[in-house]
């Protein structure tokens, strides 16, 4: 698979798919209950995404979760994204009926703060953003972080803390 063997790769997510499905589960239920994807999307245009960057160089287990992660993350995003520009108009007739937006969840809204919030962390801290991502989004436990940070698990735990914090802050300031 490092080489650019494409069966390969193609038989390292087919042994990875369960576990790719529950790890898209999880970021589906942590995002948005409103959202057009489902498990299964989720995981199939993660898939078109991380093939599309060609030699896939992942290291180890965790790293590649990890990797997944984010990458299902800017999926949801990129929905978000999408779902909100077409409800600002996207070349729709204007009307005066309110109907649609009452009907509108802020689903998508709260998922590009969040999204927004994990940005100004990272820029202030990469660490902590990535503690975040392992950790909420990709359902890593301390243990498991820390190996692959290489770092304790009490790092992990204070790390966990202080991103918290850090995140709440960011969300009550917008």
């Amino acid at each position: 698979m490092q080489d650019g063997d494409s069966e390969a790769r193609d038989a390292f997510f087919a042994a990875c798919y369960d576990e790719l499905k529950r790890l898209a589960h999880s970021r589906l239920r942590s995002s948005a209950r409103n959202t057009v994807l489902d498990t299964t999307a989720l995981v199939h245009e993660s898939y078109l995404r991380l093939v599309r960057v060609g030699q896939l160089r992942i290291e180890d287990r965790h790293a590649f979760f990890g990797y997944a992660a984010r990458v299902m993350r800017s999926v949801i995003v990129d929905c978000a994204r999408a779902r909100l520009a077409e409800r600002r108009g996207s070349g729709k007739k204007l009307t005066l009926s309110t109907e649609i937006a009452e009907s509108v969840s802020r689903d998508e809204e709260g998922i590009l703060r969040v999204h927004e919030a994990l940005e100004a962390l990272a820029q202030a801290d990469e660490r902590l953003a990535t503690v975040v991502e392992m950790r909420y989004f990709a359902g890593y436990n301390e243990t498991e972080i820390a190996e692959s940070l290489g770092v304790t698990e009490r790092t992990v735990r204070r790390d966990w803390d202080k991103a918290r914090r850090l995140l709440q802050v960011i969300l009550k300031s917008d």
